[in-house]
């Protein structure tokens, strides 16, 4: 009994590998490749703009101009899990969590290729803390991503991203004006809440990872009772 669990065991991770494999090339054709590019462009051109703008940029530019280019391509990511074909796939054996999960995985050397990019445009003597702003910038990729994957938990919508990138932009530029300023998240390095301020978006990056894993499952949908013929009655289970 335990040498065929064993086996079960140790066969059931080649399956799932296989099954990885062979989705990864449609799974790749049907990102939103146009949305990405875009915004991720846009993005790095909002990262260079105090390089463009000032031949002698300060500190508080850079630090705008990054935290901007962060939420620009956070909106991008808003797409990465639309699925026009969602009444398809929806009944294939493999789980969407899995499916998200490649997803994501195409999708993450590009974006952490980006946000280096990104960095490096900010000149090194008014660069902010890389670190912190890395959290920040992976803060509001996780929240867009787990935005996304609410809307398609809890709609029929197979491709919610442009109204959850509308709504995240919403949030993203209210935030700011609605928290308290002691909470710290929008001040900049040389103030004394920028420390506790990284706390904060280190909270927000776990409850956006926990909507996200929560939201990973197919929705569960209601049975109906279909009516039936039958020989003799006439119809049956209304």
């Amino acid at each position: 009994m335990t040498r065929e669990t064993e086996k079960r065991g140790g066969a059931q991770l080649p399956s799932t590998t296989r099954v990885l494999a062979q989705l990864t090339r449609p799974v790749l054709r049907a990102l939103p490749v146009r949305a990405l590019v875009a915004t991720a462009a846009v993005a790095l051109l909002i990262a260079a703009l105090p390089r463009l703008l000032s031949d002698e940029p300060d500190q508080w530019s850079a630090l705008v101009a990054l935290r901007a280019a962060a939420l620009t391509f956070a909106l991008g990511l808003a797409f990465v899990l639309d699925d026009p074909a969602r009444d398809l796939t929806s009944s294939v054996p493999t789980r969407r969590v899995l499916r998200t999960a490649l997803r994501v995985a195409l999708v993450a050397p590009f974006a952490a290729a980006w946000w280096t990019a990104a960095v490096l445009l900010i000149p090194s003597r008014i660069r902010p803390p890389v670190g912190d702003m890395t959290l920040e910038a992976a803060a509001a990729a996780v929240l867009s991503l787990a935005a996304a994957a609410a809307a398609l938990r809890f709609t029929a919508e197979p491709e919610p991203g442009q109204r959850v990138a509308a709504g995240f932009l919403v949030v993203a530029l209210v935030s700011p004006l609605a928290l308290p300023n002691d909470w710290g998240m929008y001040v900049t390095p040389a103030e004394k809440q920028w420390g506790v301020g990284h706390d904060h978006w280190a909270m927000v990056l776990v409850g956006a990872v926990v909507v996200w894993a929560a939201c990973g499952p197919e929705p569960v949908r209601r049975r109906r009772l279909i009516p039936t013929r039958s020989a003799g009655s006439g119809l049956s289970g209304v």
